[in-house]
C-alpha cells in the first residue's frame, strides 16, 4: 500500500474570488456557503478531500479585505491565522479582474505574515471569462509580484483545471497519517453547518447591508427515532426594523427562507428535516463574545 499523506491547504484571496466554490468543487459537497455577496464566509470551514492516498484538508478562510468593524477584524485575523498554519497556501485571483489593489495588498501582507519557505501556489479562477493571451500576461504579472511555486488556470464553477490543482496538492502535502476518517467531509460541527446553510438563504434573499447585521445559531438539534432530525435555530438581528424585513408580509419571507434551507439540509444530511426558525432582536450581538465563538472566531481578534 502506498504511503499516506495528509496536510492543510489554505485558500486565500479577495472576497468573491471563488474560494468557497472551489472548496465545494474539491470536496464534492456543499460545505461552504456560496453567494454573490462578499464576506459570506465567516468561520474557517474545513473541507476534507481525498485524492489517491492523500487527504487534503481545506481551510476556507474569510475573504481578505480592509476591516471596518470588530467582526471584520476578527474575520481577517482568522484568515491570516489559517494561512500561516497551513502546509500550502493557494492564492485565488479572478482572471477578469487581474492584479487588483486588494490582491496587491494581500501579496504585500504575505511577504510579512507567511513563514519563510511556505509553499504558495497561484490559482487564476474564472478563466472562461478571459482570452488566452490575457491570461498568460496576468500569470506573468502575478509571478513577477510574488515567487509562486506553481500557477494553475481554473474555473471553480465549471470544473476546468480543478483536477490538476487537486492532484498537485495531493503530491505536495506531507507524508503522514490522515487526520479524519475517509468518509468525513467537514470538521465543523453539524449544528454550525446547519446555521451556515440558513445564513446562506438569508443572504440570498435579503439585500444590501442586512445580511451583515444578522447571525444564525442552532439552539437545538434532535435526531428522532423515526430517522428524521428536528433543528431549532434563532436568527439574531440588530434592530426591530430588521426583524420586520426578515419576517416579511404575513411571515412569508422567513417561511420561504426556512423552506429553502430545509431542502438543502435534507439533501446534505440525507434524511427528513424539520426546521424551526425564530427571529430575535439583539441590538449588541456584534459585541458579544459568545456570538463570535459560535462562528468559530476569536472575539479578541476584533480589538
Amino acid at each position: 500500500m502506498a504511503e499516506q499523506r495528509a496536510g492543510f491547504v489554505a485558500l486565500i484571496g479577495e472576497p468573491n474570488a471563488g474560494k468557497s466554490t472551489l472548496l465545494n468543487r474539491m470536496v464534492g459537497a456543499k460545505v461552504s456557503i456560496v453567494t454573490h455577496k462578499v464576506q459570506t464566509t465567516r468561520a474557517r470551514i474545513r473541507g476534507v478531500c481525498m485524492e489517491g492516498d492523500a487527504q487534503i484538508v481545506f481551510v476556507d478562510t474569510p475573504g481578505l479585505f480592509r476591516p471596518r468593524r470588530r467582526l471584520d477584524r476578527a474575520m481577517v485575523a482568522a484568515a491570516w491565522g489559517g494561512a500561516a498554519d497551513a502546509d500550502i497556501i493557494v492564492l485565488l485571483v479572478e482572471a477578469h479582474r487581474g492584479l487588483t489593489e486588494g490582491t496587491a495588498a494581500i501579496i504585500d501582507a504575505m511577504k510579512d505574515r507567511i513563514p519563510q519557505g511556505q509553499q504558495v501556489a497561484l490559482a487564476i479562477n474564472k478563466i472562461d471569462r478571459v482570452k488566452a493571451e490575457n491570461l498568460l500576461a496576468l500569470a506573468q504579472k502575478m509571478n513577477d509580484a510574488f515567487p509562486f511555486v506553481e500557477t494553475f488556470m481554473i474555473s471553480a464553477e465549471k470544473g476546468y483545471g480543478v483536477d490538476k490543482l487537486r492532484e498537485w496538492l495531493a503530491s505536495q502535502v506531507p507524508k503522514g497519517a490522515w487526520f479524519y476518517p475517509e468518509d468525513q467531509i467537514a470538521d465543523l460541527p453539524m449544528r454550525m453547518i446547519a446555521a451556515e446553510v440558513t445564513r446562506e438563504k438569508l443572504t440570498l434573499r435579503l439585500h444590501e447591508e442586512l445580511p451583515y447585521q444578522l447571525t444564525v445559531e442552532t439552539e437545538k438539534w434532535e435526531d428522532r427515532p423515526d430517522g428524521s432530525t428536528r433543528i431549532d435555530q434563532v436568527v439574531y438581528v440588530a434592530r426591530d426594523g430588521h426583524k420586520g424585513i426578515l419576517l416579511g408580509h404575513k411571515g412569508e419571507t422567513i417561511k420561504a427562507i426556512g423552506q429553502a434551507a430545509r431542502a438543502d439540509l435534507m439533501e446534505f444530511l440525507d434524511r427528513p428535516v424539520h426546521l424551526f426558525l425564530q427571529v430575535k432582536v439583539r441590538p449588541n450581538w456584534l459585541d458579544e463574545p459568545d456570538r463570535y465563538s459560535e462562528m468559530g472566531l476569536d472575539f479578541k481578534d476584533g480589538d
